[in-house]
């Protein structure tokens, strides 16, 4: 394909005109394997089918040296920007990838799910010179306090990737010679309006007055480089074809419309370098440039697949499971994950990802969130004051996955206690208590005596609802058909009455310890469908149900199955797996007391973390 370059006029929009009537690029590969490598891929329009999410080409290379074990499912959240420290939209991203991660092994899917920290770009070089320390110092002292938060947040991540890592960047040059090698880089002179905030020059019409970012609400600065460019247009037919033929590849679907709209309404070139950039990749051909930072964070997906130990190459990493099942990301960086990305990996002539979620922005108490409003929710401050599973739970019922969500101190308290405290932890316990009173603490019944059980059938139901609408990412709605177990079962301790019963004795006594088996036996399947969602929580139910952390850790989906109780079994001291959240003192408003997070631990952590 013939080179190309951009041209601007006064209104900073662009044309496009081939580039060899204006120049000739001077890029040249030395001769090595790489480049061999490169040469034997052929573009993409020939290699890549209609039915795009075949296997890679990368993948079928290396079928016969090394058998694919079982297609894995890989999730993965954004490799997070560390200018700054950790927020809470950035854990609410992973909160929720966490959550379907769990799930998804419970079905018994060999999971791969990742996550890292994006540390090149300009914006990480100003952050680290303000602070005083280096890029590098910088980029370690964050991405720790990332790995400290999903620690804190029982985040279970197969893969941290930081793309500092000597093993991405062999990736990432690999990847910009293939596709190099296949036509689509090209150098020309660029000039527009850049947004430092974004990373990306902007057109005109994008933004506010003044020049403004609508992202960062900075004037964006004029600039004029000599860069390479992807040649992105080239991918317009691909991709509207490609969306055609996988209608579920951006969800939710309104999503996906505005992605589409993006394709329908003309592809641009993009550069993919930047000369006025030091901290980055340089580029493999030109050591004067670096790789622009979207160009080498997104191959993060793709070099987190590689093993310690394995020599990184492209092929080594696909075949460890590439495509990936699910980006989820912010809807902010929806046409980077939905557009370049795609493109770029086909002209590669690798498989795009199956599906990208792109969720909505969290607010508190109706506004949006930011420094300047003095209303940012420290999600270290949250944990520490309420737990991992209070804050969990919070984002994933309160928030409707796909669309924003708001967040209030109030909130935020009475739904914990509402769900939690009282629907799961007060059943929990009163049943319990119950049990060691009239029972020794200990079943008198196989909970599978229930069959045609009314109750039994309502919580089997709720099961399967909940089950469908994990698979189908309604996080919210997952929650709510398992918080509706616990509502059955204290709709049917009060309708029955077991405490009366005992007092009878007789066949009523009988009849009541069956009761408590009933609930009991639904407590348990409550703790292992929500455990995606609060898993410390549902550790607590399930170990006070006389089983032990092993056993809570082998569970799997079909241990939602009625019947897993048994007669003879001893239950645990009633004891509460939730505390209901107090107020600080007598006649303090809720959100006084939910507001008021400890200062002292933040202080301590904050020393020596870089602020940007």
């Amino acid at each position: 394909m013939a080179g190309r370059a951009v041209l601007f006029h006064h209104s900073g929009l662009c044309s496009i005109a081939p580039f060899s009537s204006i120049c000739r690029p001077t890029i040249r590969l030395g001769p090595n394997p790489l480049r061999r490598l490169c040469r034997s891929v052929p573009p993409v329009l020939a290699a890549i089918s209609t039915s795009i999410c075949c296997r890679s080409s990368l993948q079928a290379e290396g079928a016969d040296a090394n058998p694919r074990k079982e297609e894995p499912f890989v999730v993965t959240t954004p490799l997070y920007y560390v200018n700054a420290p950790p927020h809470m939209g950035s854990a609410y991203t992973t909160i929720a990838a966490d959550a379907i991660a769990r799930f998804q092994r419970l079905l018994g899917k060999r999971v791969i799910f990742i996550t890292g920290t994006d540390e090149h770009g300009e914006k990480i070089s100003n952050a680290a010179e303000a602070s005083g320390c280096s890029p590098r110092g910088h980029c370690d002292t964050v991405s720790s306090a990332y790995r400290i938060l999903w620690k804190d947040l029982d985040i279970a991540y197969d893969k941290f990737i930081r793309t500092t890592d000597s093993r991405h960047e062999r990736i990432v040059e690999e990847f910009y010679s293939r596709v190099f090698n296949n036509g689509d880089i090209y150098r020309a002179n660029y000039e527009g309006l850049y947004c430092i905030g974004c990373e990306e020059y902007k057109d005109e019409k994008e933004l506010l007055e003044n020049k403004c970012c609508p992202m960062h609400v900075k004037p964006c600065v004029l600039r004029k480089e000599d860069n390479y460019f992807f040649a992105l247009s080239k991918y317009q037919k691909v991709l509207e074809e490609f969306f055609t033929n996988n209608p579920d590849f951006v969800k939710p679907t309104f999503r996906s419309n505005e992605v589409q709209g993006w394709i329908t309404g003309g592809l641009k070139d993009f550069s993919i370098t930047r000369s006025s950039v030091e901290w980055g990749i340089p580029v493999p051909t030109d050591t004067k440039q670096t790789i622009y930072v979207w160009f080498d964070a997104l191959l993060g997906y793709i070099s987190a697949l590689l093993d310690e130990g394995v020599h990184p190459s492209l092929e080594k990493a696909v075949v460890a499971g590439w495509p990936a099942s699910l980006h989820l990301i912010g809807k902010d960086i929806l046409r980077f994950h939905a557009v370049y990305w795609p493109a770029m990996l086909m002209s590669a002539g690798i498989s795009p990802p199956k599906m990208v979620f792109g969720h909505g922005f969290l607010t508190k108490d109706g506004l949006k969130m930011g420094k300047s409003l003095g209303n940012t929710i420290d999600p270290k401050d949250l944990v520490d004051q309420f737990g991992p599973d209070a804050v969990r739970y919070f984002f994933l019922r309160e928030v409707e996955f796909g669309n924003d969500g708001d967040y209030s101190n109030k909130r935020f308290i009475n739904i914990n206690n509402a769900h939690l405290a009282n629907t799961i932890g007060n059943l929990l316990n009163r049943t319990l208590g119950l049990l060691k009173k009239n029972c020794q603490s200990t079943l008198a019944v196989d909970s599978t005596f229930a069959e045609g059980n009314m109750f039994r059938d309502t919580v089997e139901n709720l099961v399967k609802k909940a089950k469908i609408n994990y698979e189908n990412l309604s996080l919210s709605s997952a929650c709510e058909s398992i918080l509706e177990i616990g509502n059955a079962g204290n709709l049917y301790m009060d309708e029955r009455a077991p405490w009366s019963l005992f007092k009878r004795g007789g066949s009523s006594s009988e009849a009541a310890a069956k009761d408590l088996v009933l609930i009991l036996e639904a407590m348990r399947i409550m703790a292992v469908a929500l455990s995606p969602v609060a898993p410390g929580l549902c550790l607590r139910i399930y170990t006070q149900l006389g089983f032990t952390q092993d056993q809570f850790e082998a569970v799997t989906w079909t241990d939602t199955e009625w019947g897993g109780l048994k007669a003879g079994s001893v239950m645990a001291e009633p004891n509460p797996v939730f505390a209901r959240i107090e107020l600080r003192k007598e006649g303090e408003e809720m959100e006084e007391a939910a507001g008021k997070v400890t200062t002292v631990n933040k202080r301590k952590r904050n020393q020596g973390l870089v602020q940007a």
